[in-house]
């Protein structure tokens, strides 16, 4: 199957937002913080665990998600307009259950897919870990244990440019620029979210980041089926 031949009303578009645990590294529970410490040293042995632990929110393990945005692209009076939707707050065990309760209402057949950037390695599964850690049922979209490769409803922008090269690491931020896609990194970047997190305390702006991100990722997954890019006024916000 061809890109081209997946309805697009069928894929949910997704990104999440991530920060550690903690605010700091000496907040950890000391148990905790010997299998940081044990972590840290693979990461960055130049480094103390201290300082390393910024990088924490990266690993399911030693992280949480702050916000998950979702975008659909449907049409209105003869147009395409994509459609964006955020789960955020500071319990993640309810941003999860809202998110599942989307998917399972309208992502439940084998019709439909997920799709991220960078989403196979990183989005989809750290979801599923969280999920587990709460003693959540995954969906049947993300529970893909004991499924065949072709079975798996997953796209990931990232996988599909690489065309079967898998020596490069390509972010959204670069592959906007080459399709002369606005950047979504016009405000704050994902090595900025721990501290606007902690420090600003500001999750609407971490929000509108990931939000951002979404648009970024639908424009370019349109580039990829040679279709137009969506302008901004068919861009609709949902609380």
């Amino acid at each position: 199957m061809s890109l081209t031949d997946i309805p697009i009303n069928k894929i949910l578009f997704l990104d999440i937002e991530t920060v550690p645990q903690y605010a700091s590294f000496d907040e950890m529970p000391e148990h905790f913080k010997e299998l940081w410490t044990l972590k840290a040293e693979k990461i960055d042995k130049e480094q103390t665990p201290s300082d390393v632990y910024q990088r924490a929110g990266i690993y399911a393990e030693f992280g949480k998600i702050v916000c998950i945005s979702v975008g659909t692209v449907y049409t209105k009076k003869n147009c395409k307009t994509i459609r964006i939707k955020s789960f955020a707050g500071e319990n993640e065990k309810e941003i999860l259950t809202r998110f599942f309760e989307l998917l399972n209402k309208y992502y439940s057949t084998d019709d439909c897919f997920l799709c991220g950037h960078n989403g196979k390695e990183f989005d989809f599964p750290y979801i599923a870990r969280r999920a587990i850690i709460h003693r959540l049922k995954l969906p049947k979209i993300l529970d893909t244990a004991g499924s065949k490769p072709w079975e798996v409803k997953h796209l990931d922008t990232m996988e599909l440019w690489r065309f079967g090269d898998y020596k490069n690491f390509t972010s959204l931020n670069l592959l906007a620029a080459i399709f002369d896609i606005p950047t979504p990194k016009d405000d704050i970047s994902g090595k900025d979210v721990f501290r606007v997190y902690y420090e600003e305390k500001d999750l609407k702006r971490i929000t509108t980041y990931c939000q951002k991100d979404v648009v970024t990722l639908i424009q370019i997954f349109l580039r990829y089926r040679g279709e137009d890019m969506i302008p901004p006024e068919n861009i609709e916000l949902v609380e």
